[in-house]
């Protein structure tokens, strides 16, 4: 998510959850090429982060090519391309974004161009369709031509279709309808293919829902975001069979305190400052007692405190010492929610005659992820 999943909401993610895939904020291709010699400050992240994916945007082969080159030397476990955002800053401009799920050969161009230049696996995280091409078997096409004319065996599925005009990007995550019935066929249909749903899935009962009906993995978005704790809390024990963490948020905020302060002013003045880096911590008390308090204190804070260790000294007072020191202490549930009886529902299997038998080059991996997209 483009200024949310910064290097900062990574780090206060990875504190809650060692084992959740995340995903960096889009990174245009042209940014990384122009500011070769300022890659720091766009790519740069701590071991810890790992698994992580770099999401690039571009629709330049050369760019995303020099791109993916430049990004080889930060390790990133995987990179994705976004053909899925519906902003007017995105889809309008230099045609990418959303609008590229329109020309899908170039898509596979790019994907080629992308995996040539580095030594890691390859991705696409697109819509379910755009503007009036929503139908099942073009989206179908979309995902045949990309895999047959490129290395990509992994799409992130966001099951509405985007409306390049006439909605907001806001309203592009709410107006159109989910159609999970899409994300689910995709899985009988290209059986060699890994797919990972994204949608208005909300928290950790949803994603085990979705997993016991056959998701080979889930991203969670805006949740990830405006709930934190509750959200990414459970994922390495639900979904990777590992114990969670046993911090409390007390003891998350002294951890990122002391990142949060070695990084003040690192890029310049400012750069990062301290409304960036105690904007992620916002939402980590979320319907929590003390909250609202939390957040009125938080916002008088920040116009003047210099560092986070004086920012959380004084503002945490607002929080009952029994929440901040509290470990997670419920367990998900059996909920099964909008994918119940989905296989009533799937569209018929594709037939078309772009299709022929596609092989993948190695073995999918069908593990679940938790990730935060663009």
């Amino acid at each position: 998510m483009m200024d949310w999943t910064d290097n900062h909401y990574r780090t206060l993610a990875r504190l809650i959850s060692k084992h959740a895939w995340l995903y960096t904020e889009m990174v245009v291709a042209e940014t990384i090429v122009h500011q070769r010699n300022n890659l720091e400050r766009f790519l740069a992240f701590s071991p810890e982060q790992h698994p992580i994916v770099l999401q690039i945007g571009g629709s330049n082969l050369e760019n995303l090519a020099k791109a993916a080159e430049l990004a080889n030397a930060y390790s990133f476990d995987e990179i994705n391309l976004n053909c899925g955002c519906p902003s007017g800053k995105v889809a309008g401009h230099g045609c990418f974004g959303a609008r590229l799920m329109l020309d899908p050969k170039f898509v596979a161009d790019a994907m080629s161009a992308i995996a040539a230049n580095c030594g890691v696996p390859v991705s696409v995280k697109c819509r379910i369709g755009v503007d009036d091409r929503d139908s099942y078997d073009e989206l179908c096409d979309f995902v045949y031509t990309v895999v047959s004319n490129s290395p990509t065996r992994h799409f992130i599925i966001h099951a509405r279709k985007a409306l390049l005009s006439g909605l907001s990007p806001a309203e592009n995550r709410k107006v159109p309808p989910l159609k999970y019935e899409y994300y689910f066929a995709l899985l009988r249909d290209f059986p060699e293919v890994q797919f990972t749903i994204n949608g208005g899935i909300i928290g950790i009962d949803q994603v085990n829902a979705a997993r016991r009906q056959g998701a080979h993995g889930v991203m969670v978005g805006r949740a990830a975001y405006n709930n934190p704790w509750s959200t990414l809390g459970h994922v390495d024990s639900a979904v990777y069979g590992v114990p969670s963490s046993s911090l409390s948020r007390r003891q998350i905020l002294e951890n990122y305190q002391i990142y949060g302060d070695s990084v003040l002013g690192k890029y310049g003045p400012g750069k990062p400052g301290i409304r960036q880096l105690v904007k992620p911590l916002l939402n980590l008390f979320h319907s929590e007692p003390g909250n609202g308090s939390w957040k009125r204190k938080a916002d008088a804070a920040m116009c003047h405190c210099k560092t986070i260790e004086s920012f959380l000294e004084e503002t945490l007072d607002a929080i009952p010492d029994s929440v901040l020191d509290s470990t997670l202490d419920r367990s998900p549930s059996d909920w099964e929610g909008s994918f119940a009886d989905i296989d009533g529902v799937l569209p018929p299997p594709y037939k078309s005659s772009l299709q022929q038998s596609v092989s993948a080059d190695d073995p999918v991996k069908l593990s679940a992820c938790l990730c935060v997209p663009s």
